[in-house]
């Protein structure tokens, strides 16, 4: 059956990777800031195999969300042919402490509002359930993007990560939706795609790189072909 056919009435979506982005330049200015020099552009084009490398249920259930931000980053530089070093290590412990206060995913594809926008037009609620440090009721309000929310669940307030379905379960409750009438968005497989399922949910992958062919869901390519699938029959 077709994603966008049954009964529709809540849109879910994660937040990093999906609504948010690492702040790049802010990386590269930190790394430059220590004599290291790699451009924010590299660094993008980087981070989507990283993340599908990270992407497997074993590593997903093995640890938590807190756990993987900075080896991530770490694969990224490395990804980028940023050699580890002292200044490596100097720069990424500036990041962790601006990412713990304010949250280094704070940069918004020029998409997402037209897109959320649209969505919200179409007469869908939306919901923000996210894997997070705590920072990121702060960082949607600060962006702009807090009020297309009915809810933002983070993570860290709620005590329960995605894939763990409760975390669904909870957004359900907050959103008063039915599970067979909601669609959560994400960009990891193993943590989106599953945790949604197991809540009873559809589930879709952002997959803006076409890293995962195959796999057993509907995917897009940005959160504007999600909008055009959302809306072109409502």
């Amino acid at each position: 059956m077709d994603w966008t056919s049954a009964p529709l009435d809540t849109l879910f979506l994660d937040a990093g990777g999906v609504l948010v982005h690492p702040h790049w330049g802010r990386v590269a200015a930190a790394l430059a800031r220590e004599g290291v020099t790699v451009e924010a552009a590299a660094l993008a084009a980087a981070e989507p195999g990283v993340k599908r490398a990270l992407d497997t249920r074993e590593r997903i259930r093995a640890t938590t969300d807190a756990a993987r931000v900075f080896p991530y980053l770490e694969l990224v530089l490395e990804g980028a042919g940023v050699a580890p070093s002292p200044g490596t290590v100097t720069a990424l412990a500036e990041l962790r402490a601006y990412h713990d206060r304010h949250n280094l995913w704070e940069s918004v594809p020029p998409d997402v509002i037209p897109a959320l926008t649209r969505v919200r037009a179409a007469g869908l609620q939306l919901a923000v359930v996210s894997n997070a440090n705590g920072t990121l009721r702060a960082v949607l309000e600060r962006l702009g993007l807090a009020p297309f929310f009915r809810t933002v669940l983070d993570s860290r307030e709620e005590g329960v990560e995605k894939p763990d379905p409760r975390i669904f379960e909870i957004a359900l409750a907050r959103c008063g939706a039915r599970p067979q009438a909601t669609v959560h968005v994400g960009d990891f497989y193993h943590v989106d795609v599953e945790g949604a399922r197991a809540a009873g949910l559809r589930a879709v992958l952002l997959d803006a790189a076409g890293l995962y062919s195959g796999f057993d869901c509907p995917r897009v390519s940005s959160l504007s072909t999600l909008a055009e699938a959302l809306t072109q029959h409502r």
